[in-house]
């Protein structure tokens, strides 16, 4: 289309009215008229015309949805791991002693099977990794992941 001719010509508008009557989605009816869907959005608004759906209409729309089977986020796994890992009692002293040492990995050897916590300062002789096998979904073992996850730790900034 040049760019001085106008998108919505008469002939346009009443193909998007029949459109929309018939009950095509903005999508479909955009690829009929040969605009973007934005432009179908924009005047259908402009011209007030909206499609009235229940609350019941949509609710049952959501369930008949197939994604409904698709796998949970991989926040919301690790948000349930956690919740769980903070079920179990906790030792007494969650710090870098009481986490097995014997697994430590320099950067060549890390991989997706060991924890990814940093051990010593990057650079110094000494820096390497945990090396300890990780949680489920997570990048640190679990005495890691209690020092990393800690509940409540974030400060609050009081508002004035």
């Amino acid at each position: 289309m040049p760019a001085n001719e106008p998108t919505w010509t008469d002939e346009r508008v009443e193909l998007l009215k029949s459109r929309f009557a018939a009950g095509l989605s903005c999508r479909e009816i955009a690829n009929d008229i040969g605009i973007s869907r934005n432009a179908v959005i924009g005047k259908l608004s402009r011209l007030n015309l909206t499609r009235e759906k229940s609350s019941k209409a949509r609710r049952t729309a959501r369930k008949d949805d197939t994604r409904g089977n698709r796998p949970k986020s991989v926040p919301r796994l690790q948000y349930q791991m956690l919740r769980k890992l903070y079920a179990e009692p906790q030792p007494a002293a969650a710090d870098d002693e009481s986490i097995n040492n014997e697994n430590r990995c320099s950067l060549l050897e890390l991989s997706e099977e060991k924890c990814r916590w940093p051990i010593s300062t990057p650079g110094e002789k000494d820096f390497c990794f945990c090396g300890n096998r990780p949680l489920e979904a997570l990048p640190y073992c679990a005495g890691h992941t209690r020092l990393a996850y800690r509940p409540g730790s974030r400060q609050r900034v009081a508002r004035a």
